[in-house]
């Protein structure tokens, strides 16, 4: 069988090479050039009905009020916190890509799933490129559900991985991981950058002509993102990074991207010998072994998606035995502690010049909205003055650079959650509206305030 002819291309700017080079010729990248089959051509539309004689028919447009709907169908997988993540559960005919650092829990995850989605009745073909159905087998007996129903295939050619899923009419098929699948349309190896968007382009339109729902498991690199082109996460309907360190009991899953539900949900899990356990309740395990004795912890409440999630930040402010101090963050952005500390010693009187400061989030969970700001800066004074803050209290404001203290956003939605966990008191900006039952609010205009209330 001949192979089908293929041209080198840039994925910055489209470039076409007669072979495959390190830098584009006409943009200058590095590593950019990657192999891409070349379609047959195919008769302009124009021509071949002047040779028919006749205007082709092809779909007439439509007026969006007059396309009838249906209900979006979901599957579940009896898995709540993966379910609530993709927004209810897996929609058929979509694909879904989950990624996330080696051994943190994807496979573990997914081969939990398919268990379930076996047990409901559903075709599940679990295509593993990375190992064998022996090794698939031995993992499978350690966990607490019984995957013995699940239908396995050790494959990496992709168009023996589709047969295979139409023999059986698989309802999902589940692919782990793309960068070890390839195409015999490209004679380039497996996880080469036109490999992993072809197979991907072709596993989309597989989906979508079958109704199959499609998940791909992919391998992240060295600064966190999803290894092959960018259009990979273009091309599929849902994203989820699996998150977490792996020396830790709890894995994060987050969506990024969702055409079926809202984004940046989180669902929390806890690791065991038997697998992955779903934990409903994550606010109370995040704040399980807090001290309220101990200076340098404060309360902050994050939304992720749609969920309020209560979290410790921990700092602590001690003699700099070098000549330089150390800014350490764990789970916080460097510059913006640098930022927090600046403001702090400009606008409160504070000095953390001759101190070591280390901040941490604690279970692995990372503060990227500014809302946390004010949860961070009262830990640094905390533990500057030696002085706990209050037990009762959660801290939710953004800090200016003028020391200026700004409501966040959805403060009743954490404030619920604050007290239904026993909080009685929130630290924040005096235009933050709080009429929560049980719940107060201590306003806050600027950081000067911060340091007197904590003093109190």
């Amino acid at each position: 069988m001949a192979k089908a002819r293929s041209v080198y291309r840039c994925t910055e700017c489209g470039h076409d090479h007669p072979k495959w080079v390190g830098r584009c010729e006409a943009c200058g990248a590095w590593n950019a050039v990657a192999e891409e089959p070349i379609a047959a051509p195919r008769p302009h539309r124009a021509t071949a009905s002047r040779a028919e004689g006749r205007r082709s028919a092809g779909p007439a447009p439509a007026r969006l009020r007059d396309i009838a709907t249906s209900p979006l169908a979901r599957w579940r997988t009896g898995i709540n916190e993966f379910d609530f993540v993709l927004g209810g559960g897996i929609v058929p005919g979509s694909m879904t890509l989950i990624g996330g650092e080696p051994g943190i829990g994807k496979s573990t995850l997914l081969m939990q799933a398919a268990a379930r989605l076996e047990h409901a009745g559903r075709a599940v073909l679990y295509a593993s490129g990375e190992e064998s159905p022996d090794q698939l087998r031995l993992r499978a007996e350690r966990l607490e559900e019984d995957a013995g129903a699940v239908q396995v295939l050790g494959e990496t050619r992709l168009e023996a991985i589709l047969d295979g899923a139409r023999a059986i009419a698989a309802d999902v098929v589940v692919i782990d991981s793309i960068q070890t699948v390839y195409t015999d349309t490209l004679e380039s190896a497996p996880g080469n950058v036109g490999q992993v968007r072809e197979c991907s382009g072709q596993l989309m339109r597989f989906a979508k002509e079958t109704g199959t729902a499609v998940v791909v498991v992919g391998h992240v690199t060295r600064g966190g993102g999803i290894a092959g082109p960018k259009t990979l996460e273009h091309i599929v309907d849902t994203v989820l990074y699996f998150e977490g360190e792996a020396t830790l009991d709890y894995r994060l899953l987050r969506a990024t991207k969702n055409r079926f539900g809202s984004v940046d949900e989180l669902g929390v899990f806890s690791m065991t010998e038997r697998g992955l356990i779903a934990v409903p309740n994550p606010s109370a395990i995040f704040l399980a072994a807090r001290s309220d004795a101990i200076s340098g912890s404060a309360v902050t409440a994050l939304m992720e998606g749609t969920r309020p999630v209560l979290v410790e930040v921990q700092a602590l402010a001690a003699k700099s035995g070098y000549g330089t101090p150390q800014r350490v963050a764990t789970g916080l952005d460097p510059k913006r502690l640098a930022v927090l500390l600046a403001v702090l010693e400009r606008r409160a009187n504070t000095s953390f010049a001759d101190l070591d400061v280390f901040v941490q989030v604690t279970a692995g969970v990372r503060l990227s909205e500014p809302g946390a700001d004010l949860a961070v800066a009262a830990a640094l004074l905390s533990s500057l003055y030696n002085r706990p803050t209050p037990a009762d209290g959660i801290f939710l404001g953004e800090v200016g650079l003028g020391g200026e203290i700004r409501p966040a956003g959805g403060v009743e939605r954490r404030a619920v959650e604050a007290a239904r966990l026993g909080f009685r008191r929130v630290f924040g900006s005096t235009r933050a509206g709080v009429q929560v039952p049980g719940m107060s609010l201590v306003g806050l205009d600027h950081v000067e305030q911060l340091v007197r209330a904590l003093a109190a």
